[in-house]
Protein backbone atom coordinates (compact mmCIF):
# COMPACT_ATOMS: atom_id res chain seq x y z
CA UNK A 1 0.00 0.00 0.00
CA UNK A 2 1.50 3.12 -0.67
CA UNK A 3 1.27 6.65 0.70
CA UNK A 4 -1.61 7.71 -1.57
CA UNK A 5 -3.52 5.10 -0.94
CA UNK A 6 -2.63 5.23 2.82
CA UNK A 7 -4.06 9.10 2.62
CA UNK A 8 -6.96 8.26 0.76
CA UNK A 9 -8.10 5.85 3.57
CA UNK A 10 -7.78 8.15 5.78
CA UNK A 11 -9.65 10.67 4.38
CA UNK A 12 -12.60 8.12 3.55
CA UNK A 13 -12.33 6.49 6.85
CA UNK A 14 -13.75 8.69 9.24
CA UNK A 15 -17.04 9.37 6.45
CA UNK A 16 -17.83 5.88 6.58
CA UNK A 17 -17.36 5.49 10.74
CA UNK A 18 -19.67 8.27 11.02
CA UNK A 19 -22.26 7.12 7.92
CA UNK A 20 -22.53 4.27 10.10
CA UNK A 21 -23.31 5.93 13.25
CA UNK A 22 -25.91 8.22 11.13
CA UNK A 23 -27.87 4.57 10.17
CA UNK A 24 -27.93 3.63 13.28
CA UNK A 25 -29.49 6.61 14.86
CA UNK A 26 -31.50 7.33 11.51
CA UNK A 27 -32.92 3.56 11.88
CA UNK A 28 -35.10 3.73 15.10
CA UNK A 29 -36.21 7.39 13.66
CA UNK A 30 -37.22 5.81 10.72
CA UNK A 31 -39.34 3.01 12.65
CA UNK A 32 -41.40 5.41 14.52
CA UNK A 33 -42.21 7.73 11.19
CA UNK A 34 -43.40 4.24 9.27
CA UNK A 35 -45.47 3.09 12.08
CA UNK A 36 -46.68 5.83 12.86
CA UNK A 37 -48.51 5.69 9.40
CA UNK A 38 -49.05 1.61 9.82
CA UNK A 39 -52.49 0.27 10.57
CA UNK A 40 -51.10 -2.95 11.52
CA UNK A 41 -47.75 -1.37 13.02
CA UNK A 42 -44.79 -3.68 14.37
CA UNK A 43 -41.89 -4.08 16.54
CA UNK A 44 -39.60 -4.75 13.31
CA UNK A 45 -39.41 -1.90 10.48
CA UNK A 46 -41.29 -2.98 7.42
CA UNK A 47 -42.88 -1.22 4.75
CA UNK A 48 -46.81 -0.85 5.60
CA UNK A 49 -49.68 -2.74 2.95
CA UNK A 50 -51.87 0.72 3.56
CA UNK A 51 -50.96 4.28 4.92
CA UNK A 52 -53.38 5.87 7.10
CA UNK A 53 -53.74 8.93 9.39
CA UNK A 54 -55.89 6.88 11.97
CA UNK A 55 -53.01 6.58 14.64
CA UNK A 56 -52.46 10.28 14.94
CA UNK A 57 -56.45 10.66 14.79
CA UNK A 58 -56.27 8.41 17.99
CA UNK A 59 -54.03 10.53 19.85
CA UNK A 60 -54.72 14.23 18.90
CA UNK A 61 -58.69 13.54 19.81
CA UNK A 62 -57.80 11.59 23.43
CA UNK A 63 -58.90 13.76 25.67
CA UNK A 64 -56.42 12.63 28.25
CA UNK A 65 -53.58 12.99 25.54
CA UNK A 66 -54.87 16.60 25.15
CA UNK A 67 -54.56 17.29 28.68
CA UNK A 68 -51.39 15.92 29.06
CA UNK A 69 -49.77 17.61 26.55
CA UNK A 70 -51.16 20.86 27.75
CA UNK A 71 -49.93 20.08 30.98
CA UNK A 72 -46.23 19.59 29.50
CA UNK A 73 -46.25 22.73 27.91
CA UNK A 74 -47.36 24.78 30.41
CA UNK A 75 -44.39 23.05 33.06
CA UNK A 76 -42.06 23.45 30.54
CA UNK A 77 -42.95 26.90 29.55
CA UNK A 78 -43.18 27.80 33.17
CA UNK A 79 -40.04 26.74 34.27
CA UNK A 80 -38.44 28.33 30.96
CA UNK A 81 -39.84 31.57 31.64
CA UNK A 82 -39.06 31.39 35.54
CA UNK A 83 -35.28 29.90 35.36
CA UNK A 84 -34.72 33.04 32.53
CA UNK A 85 -35.94 35.64 34.96
CA UNK A 86 -34.17 34.33 37.95
CA UNK A 87 -30.71 33.26 36.27
CA UNK A 88 -30.82 36.94 34.82
CA UNK A 89 -31.02 38.52 38.24
CA UNK A 90 -28.70 36.49 39.74
CA UNK A 91 -25.72 36.50 36.77
CA UNK A 92 -25.92 40.88 37.03
CA UNK A 93 -23.99 40.77 40.42
CA UNK A 94 -21.65 38.04 39.65
CA UNK A 95 -21.09 39.54 36.27
CA UNK A 96 -20.91 43.66 37.51
CA UNK A 97 -19.80 43.33 40.54
CA UNK A 98 -16.66 42.41 42.45
CA UNK A 99 -17.61 40.19 45.13
CA UNK A 100 -15.65 38.32 47.70
CA UNK A 101 -16.47 34.88 47.25
CA UNK A 102 -17.62 35.15 43.68
CA UNK A 103 -14.92 32.64 41.94
CA UNK A 104 -16.08 29.51 45.08
CA UNK A 105 -19.22 30.33 44.20
CA UNK A 106 -18.65 29.97 40.74
CA UNK A 107 -17.17 26.81 40.90
CA UNK A 108 -19.89 25.81 43.34
CA UNK A 109 -22.55 26.13 40.01
CA UNK A 110 -20.05 24.24 37.89
CA UNK A 111 -20.33 21.49 40.24
CA UNK A 112 -23.89 21.81 40.69
CA UNK A 113 -24.38 21.36 36.76
CA UNK A 114 -22.85 18.33 36.50
CA UNK A 115 -24.84 16.56 39.53
CA UNK A 116 -27.05 13.91 38.57
CA UNK A 117 -31.04 14.34 39.13
CA UNK A 118 -30.95 10.46 40.35
CA UNK A 119 -28.94 11.05 43.26
CA UNK A 120 -30.85 13.51 44.47
CA UNK A 121 -34.36 12.00 44.36
CA UNK A 122 -34.66 10.32 47.07
CA UNK A 123 -34.21 13.05 49.39
CA UNK A 124 -36.22 15.41 47.29
CA UNK A 125 -39.09 12.79 47.30
CA UNK A 126 -38.65 12.61 51.49
CA UNK A 127 -38.51 16.68 51.17
CA UNK A 128 -41.61 16.85 48.68
CA UNK A 129 -44.27 14.46 51.05
CA UNK A 130 -42.97 16.86 54.38
CA UNK A 131 -43.81 19.81 52.19
CA UNK A 132 -47.03 18.52 50.98
CA UNK A 133 -46.07 19.21 47.76
CA UNK A 134 -45.82 15.48 46.46
CA UNK A 135 -48.13 14.98 43.51
CA UNK A 136 -48.77 18.30 42.60
CA UNK A 137 -47.51 20.00 39.63
CA UNK A 138 -46.57 23.26 40.97
CA UNK A 139 -44.04 21.34 42.72
CA UNK A 140 -42.54 19.11 40.43
CA UNK A 141 -42.19 22.69 38.13
CA UNK A 142 -40.44 23.91 41.17
CA UNK A 143 -37.87 21.23 40.97
CA UNK A 144 -36.99 21.85 37.28
CA UNK A 145 -36.56 25.44 38.07
CA UNK A 146 -34.23 24.02 41.12
CA UNK A 147 -32.49 21.75 38.70
CA UNK A 148 -31.87 24.56 36.11
CA UNK A 149 -30.67 27.34 37.68
CA UNK A 150 -27.40 26.66 38.30
CA UNK A 151 -26.72 25.92 34.13
CA UNK A 152 -28.81 28.86 33.48
CA UNK A 153 -26.90 31.30 36.14
CA UNK A 154 -23.52 30.24 34.13
CA UNK A 155 -24.40 30.15 30.66
CA UNK A 156 -26.08 34.08 31.44
CA UNK A 157 -23.77 35.19 33.52
CA UNK A 158 -20.99 34.25 30.67
CA UNK A 159 -23.28 36.12 28.36
CA UNK A 160 -23.65 39.23 30.49
CA UNK A 161 -19.88 39.27 30.72
CA UNK A 162 -19.77 40.33 26.80
CA UNK A 163 -22.13 42.94 27.33
CA UNK A 164 -20.03 46.59 27.99
CA UNK A 165 -20.59 47.92 30.77
CA UNK A 166 -20.33 51.27 29.18
CA UNK A 167 -23.66 50.82 27.86
CA UNK A 168 -25.36 50.63 31.20
CA UNK A 169 -23.56 53.71 32.61
CA UNK A 170 -24.47 55.50 30.20
CA UNK A 171 -28.26 54.83 30.56
CA UNK A 172 -27.70 55.26 34.39
CA UNK A 173 -26.15 58.99 33.50
CA UNK A 174 -29.37 59.23 32.00
CA UNK A 175 -31.42 58.56 35.24
CA UNK A 176 -32.02 54.69 34.44
CA UNK A 177 -32.72 52.06 37.43
CA UNK A 178 -30.52 49.06 37.51
CA UNK A 179 -33.60 47.07 36.53
CA UNK A 180 -34.08 49.46 34.17
CA UNK A 181 -30.83 49.17 32.59
CA UNK A 182 -31.14 45.23 32.52
CA UNK A 183 -34.30 45.42 30.76
CA UNK A 184 -33.66 48.18 28.19
CA UNK A 185 -30.37 47.26 27.73
CA UNK A 186 -28.45 44.21 28.44
CA UNK A 187 -31.81 41.95 27.86
CA UNK A 188 -31.77 42.89 24.63
CA UNK A 189 -28.03 43.02 24.10
CA UNK A 190 -28.58 38.63 25.27
CA UNK A 191 -31.04 37.39 23.23
CA UNK A 192 -28.70 34.39 22.07
CA UNK A 193 -28.22 34.02 25.80
CA UNK A 194 -31.63 33.99 26.91
CA UNK A 195 -32.72 32.10 24.41
CA UNK A 196 -30.41 29.66 24.55
CA UNK A 197 -31.20 28.85 28.34
CA UNK A 198 -34.72 28.40 27.46
CA UNK A 199 -34.27 26.35 25.13
CA UNK A 200 -32.22 23.54 27.26
CA UNK A 201 -34.39 23.94 30.05
CA UNK A 202 -37.44 23.58 27.96
CA UNK A 203 -35.79 20.54 26.09
CA UNK A 204 -35.05 19.36 29.43
CA UNK A 205 -38.22 19.64 30.93
CA UNK A 206 -40.22 18.34 28.11
CA UNK A 207 -38.16 15.25 27.78
CA UNK A 208 -37.92 14.50 31.48
CA UNK A 209 -39.55 11.18 32.42
CA UNK A 210 -37.76 10.33 35.44
CA UNK A 211 -38.71 13.22 37.70
CA UNK A 212 -42.97 13.09 36.70
CA UNK A 213 -42.45 9.44 37.68
CA UNK A 214 -41.34 9.96 41.01
CA UNK A 215 -43.23 12.89 41.95
CA UNK A 216 -46.46 12.30 40.38
CA UNK A 217 -49.23 9.85 41.30
CA UNK A 218 -52.62 10.88 40.02
CA UNK A 219 -52.76 9.91 36.06
CA UNK A 220 -54.81 12.81 35.67
CA UNK A 221 -51.82 15.33 36.27
CA UNK A 222 -49.33 13.05 34.57
CA UNK A 223 -47.76 15.59 31.50
CA UNK A 224 -46.85 13.83 28.01
CA UNK A 225 -43.85 12.39 29.17
CA UNK A 226 -45.77 10.34 30.88
CA UNK A 227 -48.58 9.20 28.96
CA UNK A 228 -46.50 6.92 26.77
CA UNK A 229 -47.22 4.49 29.38
CA UNK A 230 -50.41 4.36 28.40
CA UNK A 231 -49.33 2.28 25.16
CA UNK A 232 -47.67 -0.60 26.79
CA UNK A 233 -50.85 -3.13 28.39
CA UNK A 234 -50.16 -5.51 30.16
CA UNK A 235 -48.76 -9.42 29.29
CA UNK A 236 -46.41 -7.68 26.84
CA UNK A 237 -48.96 -6.21 24.14
CA UNK A 238 -48.22 -2.59 22.49
CA UNK A 239 -50.14 -0.50 20.32
CA UNK A 240 -47.10 0.19 18.18
CA UNK A 241 -48.99 2.28 15.71
CA UNK A 242 -50.21 4.66 18.40
CA UNK A 243 -46.99 5.08 20.33
CA UNK A 244 -45.44 5.96 17.15
CA UNK A 245 -47.66 8.00 16.61
CA UNK A 246 -47.35 9.63 20.23
CA UNK A 247 -43.76 9.63 19.72
CA UNK A 248 -43.56 11.80 16.61
CA UNK A 249 -46.19 14.85 17.95
CA UNK A 250 -44.84 14.75 21.15
CA UNK A 251 -41.07 15.35 19.57
CA UNK A 252 -42.28 17.89 17.59
CA UNK A 253 -42.33 21.23 20.78
CA UNK A 254 -38.49 20.37 20.84
CA UNK A 255 -38.22 20.53 16.77
CA UNK A 256 -40.30 23.54 16.29
CA UNK A 257 -38.30 25.55 19.07
CA UNK A 258 -35.06 24.56 17.35
CA UNK A 259 -35.82 25.49 14.28
CA UNK A 260 -37.58 28.86 15.22
CA UNK A 261 -34.41 29.61 17.51
CA UNK A 262 -31.09 28.11 15.90
CA UNK A 263 -29.58 31.28 14.52
CA UNK A 264 -30.00 31.96 18.25
CA UNK A 265 -29.01 28.31 19.75
CA UNK A 266 -25.57 29.07 16.94
CA UNK A 267 -24.40 32.28 18.81
CA UNK A 268 -25.15 30.53 21.74
CA UNK A 269 -22.75 27.85 21.46
CA UNK A 270 -20.10 29.56 20.35
CA UNK A 271 -20.21 30.90 23.69
CA UNK A 272 -19.40 34.86 22.84
CA UNK A 273 -19.12 35.76 26.08
CA UNK A 274 -16.60 33.98 27.70
CA UNK A 275 -15.87 34.12 31.45
CA UNK A 276 -14.08 37.08 33.16
CA UNK A 277 -12.77 35.04 36.32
Amino acid sequence: MNTNQRKLIYRILPYIILSFIGICFLLPLLWVLVASVDPNAMQSLKMPKQITAGNYVDVLTSHENQRAFVIGLLMSLGQAVIVVLLALLAAYPLSRYQLKYKKPFMLTILFMTSLPITAVMVPVYQLFLSLKLYDNNVGVVLFYVASSMPYGIWMLKNFMDSVPGDLEEAAWVDGASVLAGIRKIIAPLMVPGICTVAIFTFSGSWGNFFVPYILLQTPEKFPASLKLYQYFGQYGMVDYGKLAAFSVMYALPSIVLYILSQRFMSKGFSMQGGTKG
